[in-house]
């Protein structure tokens, strides 16, 4: 049931009185005999309504609107006057205000207009509650404990607020860029439509123009003879998702141009314009800026699309968030598998980080699923995951000598150091806990590390 809080400002007791009495038993009110009292009152528990005097002792009615708007845009204010001065009714309108009464005041009206504005606050409220609902069933988990991708999804927080400015997404194969495509719709005001994904390097070339745009009845042979709606229609006020954008003809990048300049299209066939409002969000792995270079793709549509770019780190530029991702897929995978996995080992946990993910996030589920499928004991192995082990190191950092699991040769395409060297740290924090029987301060002056810098290394390292 949704329920509003009231707030009356007014200097005067008997008006204050007389309109918590007539709403008594049917809102919560609060009253209040100048701004100051109010304003400070609002923090703790912001009001759904104010009733606000324009002619108050101290701060005015209309100063004390500009701040409520300011720090509670969602309140409604309805303003009070004495008399009704129309410059200062207007100045409250363009201020934010809901609406206005005149004293003295008629409780008829009051009620009436206070109803009305309850009315709009009971819609938002009915908006948000189904977004948050959506949000609970579709939003896409970000598992990941990165800087990097963290700073990304904040930006796609702010990016998603507009219902429909383009979005690209750029970013490596495998990366989830698909992901972000999702949290952009579902956080945005269109999340109630629908979300329609296009993956532009499936689709034929020669179909592709008939997908997005559809087409007329007789348009060509085969077609349907009642025509059908494109990909773009069916989008209407939700989103279109244009996957590999880079692989769109010069043909079909021209069409897609004039659509984004007015919101109009033509279906194949068609001598009327189809106007539709539809946000594009866009992503590719290719390199557009080269293939614009080369005449493959068109400048103009290039800043159209791009006019937010969002650029997804690859899985070895956040290696910090390898670990995390690991083991939410091993978790996933072992309810949908039914298997009692215990985790990782360590020499697989050593792999993982070591080794050079070329697919990104895909890669590293996919090999996790296989695992999860097929290994035959409790815990994950390198050999469960196709990887090779780390190579062992001896007292002298040779191959070959010790237990200790080290670092990979130097291999002739280069190595990641900045893994290596999280495997060697992982490593020796392991080894300072198995030496001190799990006693945190002791591992910690094995290593010569102040103990809340070892904690941290080893909540960072994700190290049980």
């Amino acid at each position: 049931m949704i329920t509003y809080t009231l707030f009356i400002v007014d200097d005067e007791s008997a008006v204050r009185e007389s309109v918590a009495m007539a709403f008594e038993g049917i809102y919560p009110v609060a009253a209040f005999a100048d701004a100051e009292s109010a304003l400070a009152a609002m923090p703790a528990q912001p009001p759904d309504l104010v009733l606000l005097d324009i002619g108050l002792p101290g701060m005015n009615g209309i100063e004390a609107l500009r701040q409520i708007k300011a720090q509670h845009p969602d309140v409604l204010v309805i303003m009070v006057t004495a008399f009704e001065d129309l410059q200062t009714v207007v100045t409250a309108m363009k201020l934010g205000a809901q609406d206005y009464v005149t004293k003295p005041l008629h409780m008829d009206t009051l009620e009436v207009t206070v109803a009305n504005a309850l009315e709009k606050i009971r819609l938002c409220k009915e908006v948000r509650s189904l977004q948050e609902t959506y949000l609970r069933e579709n939003l896409p988990v970000f598992i990941s404990e990165s800087d990097a991708l963290q700073d990304v999804i904040a930006f796609v927080g702010r990016v998603a607020k507009s219902p429909d400015t383009p979005v690209l997404i750029l970013g490596e194969t495998g990366t989830g860029k698909e992901l972000i495509a999702q949290a952009i719709h579902y956080r945005s005001p269109n999340f109630s439509r629908s979300l329609v994904t296009v993956n532009c390097a499936a689709i034929p070339r020669e179909l592709i123009e008939s997908e997005l745009f559809g087409y007329e009845k007789g348009a060509f042979s085969g077609a349907s003879p009642t025509g059908k709606k494109g990909l773009i229609e069916e989008a209407e006020k939700g989103t279109l998702f244009l996957d590999e954008i880079g692989d769109l003809s010069l043909e079909s990048q021209a069409k897609l141009l004039r659509f984004l300049e007015n919101g109009q299209f033509y279906r194949l066939g068609g001598t009327h314009p189809v106007q539709v409002q539809t946000r594009l969000v866009s992503a590719t792995n290719q390199d557009l800026e080269k293939m614009m270079a080369e005449g493959r793709f068109r400048k103009d549509l290039f800043y159209r699309l791009g006019v937010v770019q969002v650029r997804v780190p690859s899985l070895n530029d956040r290696r910090d968030g390898i670990m995390p991702l690991a083991k939410h897929f091993l978790d996933t995978f072992s309810r949908k598998f039914k298997r009692t996995l215990t985790g990782l080992t360590a020499e697989a946990q050593e792999a993982i980080l070591t080794h050079h993910w070329t697919g990104n996030v895909r890669e590293l589920k996919n090999r996790i699923e296989r695992a999860a499928l097929t290994a035959q004991g409790p815990r994950i192995t390198p050999a469960d995951l196709g990887l090779a082990p780390a190579v062992a190191m001896g007292s002298q950092g040779s191959p070959g000598g010790g237990a200790a699991q080290g670092f990979s040769p130097l291999r002739a395409e280069g190595i990641d150091l900045s893994a290596v060297l999280s495997a060697a740290e992982g490593f020796y924090i392991r080894e300072a806990l198995r030496m001190a029987d799990g006693n945190e301060s002791q591992a910690a002056k094995l290593l010569q590390m102040n103990h809340h810098t070892f904690r941290y290394r080893r909540k960072k390292l994700g190290i049980a």
